[in-house]
């Protein structure tokens, strides 16, 4: 095999590999009714809960996969840009794949970088925000075979570029995770926005913040494809942490640009629960949910989370981070909480389902430390939903790092494992997963390595039941 390229094949027991990843001992409880995740999506079917099998050590020490999985690097961290524009930049984050002419792909991928970034996103005249900005997006455009046919900047200037979302329309929103202002780490504009990327075309959507959508630490969003609207995480890192948001355009699902034309952002309010890490019970479900009027989008003196949301207050979480919509319903994701950093109750991560229609939230996952199903870490952040049903999410914590997938059954089975910053068996380096999103068809998983910046192709019996 070359070093961009491998398969997998030698057994190990799926209790072997949670004990040798540190999994024992912490793990997801489910409620009952956990096909109701899946429900009404693409994605639904009926689902074993065994896994693929064990990961199996890749002699070329990037990515264990399971016996029958291949990958393909399609970028790495400093190699050239096939634009020419100059090197590919680091910190590679949240991803999308669409579809384009003759069986091509379009991935549209973020750069988290910071002031302080590593490789730089290019400065390219056209598609640059700040000239101080580190972050932005690149695209590549792969054939029908999945083999790289361009790759290049999409939007340069932005600052942390943490994850976004797709749009109906084909387009990506690519989030800012940071509230900088202009005169703030070398800035010369105000940051925390979030900008549209035509990866087809970058220079159709160029480098134009959505301001209306407001000025906030930005995680990840998802679309209503029947009502248009838009749902926002925020990832705040310090009380008071962030709120679940909805903005709701003047002109819904108007196509590329349509965002532009503003629009009223609120925030969640959950009669009675002023902090959602408070919600322990899985199946817990809310009823009733209000929003309200964010006072000043922008920000321009107060973060919103500080803001002044009347003698109600607000509801709050902990690293809120992923978010997708499937069937009729928007998902969200909570990281972790901890009590020692001001959350009102601990978990290693939860998932949330609100339905628009009966204005009704669920809590459908949490995960550990007092339950059945092993997974390692303070884990969930990006996820996906995946060809065959279920999720594939990523880890984001201490040690070695995973994409897990999860059945409607509940079942947690390991994907892939990241090995390029395995360090010692005692102290394992961190390389986070970030951006897992699938092929158009369905048979290629896409999936970024965080550093050393890498986005690989993963392809393999994926319709077949794990």
């Amino acid at each position: 095999m070359s070093a961009t390229e491998s398969s997998a094949g030698s057994p190990t027991t799926r209790r072997q590999l949670l004990a040798r990843s540190g999994a024992v001992g912490i793990g997801i409880a489910f409620s009952g009714a956990l096909a109701e995740l899946f429900t009404g999506t693409a994605a639904a079917q009926n689902l074993g809960h065994s896994g693929y099998g064990p990961l199996v050590p890749d002699p070329d020490g990037l990515l264990d996969l399971p016996e029958g999985f291949r990958y393909r690097v399609l970028s790495r961290e400093g190699d050239p840009l096939r634009s020419g524009e100059g090197p590919v930049p680091s910190n590679h984050d949240g991803m999308a794949a669409f579809a384009g002419r003759a069986g091509r792909v379009h991935l549209v991928r973020n750069h988290e970088n910071r002031a302080n970034g590593r490789v730089p996103v290019p400065v390219i005249d056209g598609l640059t925000y700040d000239p101080a900005g580190k972050g932005g997006c690149t695209a590549l455009t792969l054939d029908s075979h999945g083999r790289v046919l361009s790759e290049r900047v999409a939007i340069a200037g932005t600052a942390v570029n943490c994850a976004g979302g797709p749009t109906p329309w084909g387009t990506w929103l690519t989030c800012e995770e940071t509230e900088d202002k202009a005169g703030t780490s070398g800035y010369t504009k105000d940051h925390g926005y979030i900008f549209e990327v035509d990866g087809a075309d970058p220079r159709r959507t160029g480098a134009v913040p959505l301001t209306a959508m407001g000025r906030f630490q930005h995680e990840a969003v998802a679309i209503d494809p029947k009502r248009g609207v838009v749902y926002e995480t925020e990832d705040a890192f310090e009380r008071p942490f962030g709120l679940f948001y909805r903005f709701l355009p003047q002109k819904p699902l108007g196509g590329t640009g349509s965002l532009r034309a503003g629009g009223r952002l609120q925030a969640m309010r959950v009669p009675g629960v002023p902090d959602l890490s408070s919600i322990q019970e899985t199946g817990a479900r809310f009823d009733g949910i209000e929003w309200v009027d964010v006072p000043d989008p922008q920000a321009v003196e107060t973060p919103i989370r500080h803001q002044d949301f009347g003698p109600k207050g607000i509801t709050h979480a902990q690293k809120l981070e992923g978010c997708y919509w499937g069937g009729n319903s928007v998902y969200f994701v909570s990281s972790y909480a901890r009590s020692t950093e001001g959350s009102a109750g601990d978990h290693y991560g939860q998932i949330w389902r609100y339905d628009p229609d009966r204005r009704c939230l669920t809590l459908v996952i949490v995960f550990g430390p007092d339950t059945d199903v092993q997974l390692p870490g303070e884990s969930p952040d990006n996820i996906c939903l995946a060809p065959s049903g279920g999720l594939m999410v990523c880890e984001d914590g201490g040690g070695a790092q995973h994409v897990f997938g999860v059945t409607r059954r509940g079942e947690v089975y390991a994907m892939a494992r990241n090995r390029q910053n395995i360090g010692s068996a005692d102290e394992p380096e961190y390389g986070e997963f970030a951006g897992v999103t699938f092929s158009p068809d369905g048979r290629t998983m896409y999936v970024n390595c965080y550093t050393p910046g890498t986005t690989f192709a993963v392809t393999g019996p994926w319709r077949r039941e794990p």
